[in-house]
């Protein structure tokens, strides 16, 4: 049925689905935890500030930052690097979040990508998607460096370590493991599933961007193999192929593992107009796209519990984990 849907649709076949954004090697780049270093890029600039100090809040090992030029300076205590490679050698960071303007981010990210940073977090909306598409080129070289965003809430590891924007004191350290194109929708599942006293283990934002780093295939290979992650909710949208990408994952994940862990979906806008951007870049309904429905449907074959709206999933999920 899912194939048939996409020969009509002229989507992309089965075998080139199932390609996750870049390097699967590097899915466990996004495994972070209270022992992660991590540092600034944009350090001294005003939203990267803000930011730092309730990151630092949070208790995440924010080690220092990067700002070209403002080398050798101290920040909110912390020391300031004029490169990423100089902030490399010096602290050796496992994480980078590129607080950089939009028309900027995309050497910014070269830049983190060249010096080897294990993960790179990219928050800024509206980077021209010539620049991302030199990003990707520059993705495809390599295999230690893996993004998130742009475009993205960031990824959490709750109260352990905060990479991104998101409003993290409805956050829990739990068992749940959250992979969502929408950061508001992804904000939704968290509080469902802390109000069901099960928490989070880690929540990826993957983002609105056309071309983002991580996809949601990445975000599920990653929960299937994270010891802390009993329980896994996939939240999709309009526009993209994302969401078929994960239905075959899911459907190859049930079907070769014997005790698998439960998966809870949704897909938003089942009454998105076509050929209307809604909210955000990558949340496109073109003619060739599969409908909200088709998305879901194809999630629910695959063996995924799929619920429609995000208020039911932390009762969905506790009832799926037998507490």
């Amino acid at each position: 049925m899912l194939r048939q849907h996409c020969r009509q649709r002229g989507l992309a076949s089965t075998s080139i689905r199932r390609y996750a954004s870049h390097g699967d090697n590097t899915i466990a780049n996004l495994r972070i935890n209270q022992h992660t270093p991590v540092i600034y890029q944009g350090f001294t600039g005003k939203a990267a500030t803000s930011n730092a100090k309730d990151t630092i809040a949070y208790a995440t090992n924010v080690v220092g930052g990067v700002s070209p030029g403002k080398g050798g300076r101290d920040h909110l205590g912390l020391p300031v690097f004029n490169t990423v490679r100089e902030a490399k050698d010096a602290l050796d960071p496992h994480a980078t979040c590129v607080f950089v303007p939009a028309m900027h981010a995309a050497g910014a990210i070269i830049e983190a990508i060249e010096a080897e940073i294990p993960l790179v977090v990219s928050v800024a909306e509206h980077i021209p998607v010539h620049d991302m598409l030199r990003v990707h080129e520059v993705l495809r070289t390599q295999s230690r460096t893996r993004l998130v965003g742009p475009n993205c809430p960031g990824i959490i590891a709750p109260e352990q370590c905060r990479l991104g924007i998101m409003p993290y004191k409805q956050y829990l350290k739990g068992c749940v493991g959250i992979v969502s194109k929408s950061g508001t929708l992804s904000y939704e599942a968290v509080g469902a599933t802390t109000n069901a006293g099960l928490g989070q283990s880690i929540v990826v934002g993957m983002g609105g961007d056309m071309l983002p780093g991580t996809t949601l295939v990445d975000g599920l290979r990653l929960f299937f193999d994270h010891p802390e992650t009993e329980g896994i909710i996939v939240i999709g949208e309009v526009g993209g192929e994302a969401e078929l990408n994960a239905a075959e994952l899911v459907k190859e994940y049930r079907s070769r593992t014997e005790n698998p862990k439960p998966i809870i979906a949704m897909v938003a806008g089942r009454t998105a107009p076509e050929g209307k951007t809604m909210g955000h870049a990558g949340a496109l309904l073109s003619p060739r796209d599969a409908t909200a429905e088709a998305k879901a449907k194809a999630l629910e074959e695959a063996g995924a519990v799929v619920v429609p709206h995000p208020g039911l999933m932390g009762s969905e999920m506790r009832r799926l984990l037998g507490r």
